[in-house]
């Protein structure tokens, strides 16, 4: 385990809030960075993408880094002008 994974899992360990700040961070993250990587899959910029959905690449680019408060309906437009479905799971 790398000294950084230690430190967060150590972390996590001790400090209920920042577990769960983390948690929800990381989650956010993650779906920014799958919505990006599913855009790159088909071969689309943000720009392409924007112009798509009717939107600036501002916005694209704001819901890939910032996915924090993303409605769902929103995933849809994206996944859908993507070509992609979109699927939710509570697990």
């Amino acid at each position: 385990m790398s000294d950084l994974k230690k430190y967060i899992h150590d972390r996590k360990r001790r400090d209920k809030g920042f577990a769960e700040g983390y948690d929800e961070g990381y989650e956010q993250f993650k779906i920014g960075a799958m919505l990006k990587q599913a855009r790159e899959s088909v071969g689309l910029t943000q720009e392409e993408l924007a112009q798509k959905l009717k939107t600036k690449k501002t916005a694209i680019s704001r819901i890939e880094n910032h996915a924090e408060d993303i409605k769902l309906s929103t995933l849809e437009k994206v996944a859908h002008a993507l070509g992609k479905h979109l699927q939710v799971k509570i697990a």
